[in-house]
């Protein structure tokens, strides 16, 4: 006798707020799949506005969205992720939610609380992990072919803190944020080393907000020390203008760079975004690699939203989980710590 299939409900995600942009490009890959249930927003008019812009429906009542779901989409202002996440989770639905995961470690932990406890499958909104450059890096650290790394350098960051109206944004408020740059930007990086060698064991930071002026950072340099002996610097920013190379991997036997990776080198740099330098190749120069950065391609932000609704109807585990939200988020919370106090910071594996 043949086993039966498992049959699924129809597809149908709910995006719970608009308070943060990226809701606009999930929505947009929501809307196409024709798997957007609706929208909820604490702001009705914004709520309302995206909700027509994208071809469905607003709800006032969460509780009434949630209903018609068998997923959710996050993208509130970051101290509301705990009270969402829970909202969803009790009803049984799969969730994507932007990063990054909480406002603080507490915040965290409630998040994986309730995921854990619900059973629900949860994606943590890393796009960086799904950039074929990101793939290659991987590829190549665990090929050995670099030989023993000895640095890392990561920077990550955007302009828009150069705009007039940004100390009015949601996220330079430290109580609805959790903080500035080092979180926003540098929890990007920060799940890249992460993902690429593990857990660092402790790190030294500096923050400055002596640019912009805010109540958060608006620049912060974190530097990660591994039980190897490998360094790794991050540095997140509000203020870059223009810039080029943003991963730099440095081995005993060769040695990596990236560019076109954020969104202040996206639109400067043009060509060569990968480049690599082999000890053991005849001439000393750089070869190309030809890969181009999703960023550069086209629908960066959109990968979340897709990877996400291709789980939802196939019934696979997302790639990356609450688990890899909190690991990041530690990662920034010894840094802040580390930064506040002036001494090297010992970091939980």
């Amino acid at each position: 006798m043949s086993t039966p299939k498992t049959i699924r409900p129809p597809v149908q995600i709910g995006v719970l707020s608009f308070a943060h942009y990226h809701a606009n490009f999930w929505s947009e890959v929501f809307a196409a799949r024709g798997v957007l249930a609706g929208v909820w927003d604490t702001d009705a008019a914004r709520g309302r506005e995206a909700a027509l812009r994208f071809g469905t429906d607003f709800f006032d009542s969460i509780e009434a969205l949630l209903s018609r779901c068998t997923g959710v989409a996050i993208c509130s202002e970051t101290v509301m992720h705990p009270e969402l996440v829970e909202r969803a989770a009790d009803r049984g639905l799969a969730i994507l939610c932007e990063k990054p995961l909480g406002i603080d470690l507490p915040s965290c932990d409630r998040i994986a609380q309730a995921v854990r406890a619900a059973g629900v499958p949860f994606m943590q909104s890393f796009p960086k992990r799904l950039d074929p450059v990101t793939a290659y890096l991987r590829a190549t650290v665990q090929s050995g072919e670099l030989g023993r790394i000895t640095l890392v350098r990561i920077r990550h960051g955007h302009y828009y803190g150069l705009e007039p109206d940004f100390a009015t944004r949601w996220y330079t408020d430290p109580a609805r944020s959790g903080g500035g740059a080092l979180l926003d930007e540098g929890v990007h990086g920060a799940d890249m080393l992460a993902w690429l060698f593990g857990m660092p064991c402790g790190v030294s930071a500096m923050v400055s907000s002596a640019a912009l002026g805010l109540d958060v950072e608006d620049l912060g340099i974190a530097a990660f020390r591994y039980a190897s002996g490998m360094l790794a610097e991050l540095t997140a920013s509000f203020c870059f203008a223009a810039a080029d190379t943003s991963i730099e991997l440095y081995g005993t036997e060769g040695t990596v760079l990236v560019s076109g990776v954020d969104l202040a080198s996206r639109d400067i740099t043009a060509d060569a975004y990968v480049r690599i330098f082999r000890r053991n190749q005849s001439e000393r120069s750089w070869q190309t690699v030809p890969l181009v950065p999703r960023f550069k391609t086209g629908g960066f932000h959109q990968q979340n939203a897709v990877v996400f609704a291709d789980c939802l109807e196939r019934g696979d585990l997302p790639p990356t989980g609450v688990d890899d939200g909190r690991r990041a988020s530690a990662m920034i919370a010894a840094a802040y710590q580390a930064a506040r106090t002036g001494h090297y910071q010992d970091i939980a594996p």
